[in-house]
């Protein structure tokens, strides 16, 4: 059985996630968000919620012992968030980090939609995130680092990988997908040691107007 610590376990990667994991394993899952109240137990036996702030190295240091794994899915000020989250599993010897962010981390993403990812996330935060990705990359933790596309709610799990130094493919790609991707991870972490991986829908490289009339 592992031990999968769950970090912004409210999101809506994250909840799917978490459903998939009580349904098609014996894992046993630590959820930290703000405002526990928002999340439903799935599984009491199975399931432990805390209430808390991630960048909270304290909170992050009283519950990694003896976990297995962990899923980051977090917003905010992403280098102080990786920080803590480095330094609490470095601490605890905690080896397994997945990370999610969005396309564009090495500015690897064609135009015009990395212009697009560029302007609509905005360039301090871009710029966050990546300080964020080199602190994971030059720490000595098993991370698998995902660069998703524009996430939707759709329920197809449909997609394609591309490599950090291979040009980003697709524009789109479902929430689901990514949880898809996440659950491979967790089965087979030898896969994807130390990896960046772009995640996108196949055949979406030309949906960017799709998005942009989504967005407006």
């Amino acid at each position: 059985m592992k031990n999968i610590l769950i970090l912004g376990a409210n999101g809506r990667i994250a909840r799917i996630v978490e459903q998939r994991l009580i349904n098609e394993s014996d894992a046993h899952l630590t959820l930290v968000l703000r405002n526990a109240g928002r999340l439903k137990v799935i599984d009491k036996n199975r399931e432990s919620i805390i209430d808390g702030d991630v960048s909270d190295i304290n909170l992050l240091l009283s519950v990694m012992a003896n976990q297995d794994v962990v899923y980051a899915n977090l917003a905010g000020n992403m280098e102080l968030l990786a920080k803590a989250v480095v330094k609490s599993m470095i601490s605890d010897k905690v080896k397994q980090l997945i990370w999610v962010t969005g396309s564009g981390l090495y500015h690897e993403t064609p135009e015009p939609f990395g212009s697009w990812v560029e302007k609509t996330v905005g360039h301090a935060s871009k710029e966050d995130t990546r300080k964020a990705a080199r602190i994971i990359e030059t720490s000595d933790l098993q991370y698998t680092i995902i660069r998703a596309a524009v996430m939707t709610d759709d329920n197809d799990i449909d997609y394609e990988l591309t490599q950090k130094g291979e040009i980003f493919k697709g524009t789109m790609i479902s929430r689901a997908s990514i949880a898809d991707l996440i659950l491979n991870i967790i089965f087979k972490p030898s896969h994807y040691i130390r990896e960046s991986i772009g995640i996108a829908k196949p055949g979406t490289d030309d949906k960017l107007s799709e998005i942009i009339a989504k967005y407006q």
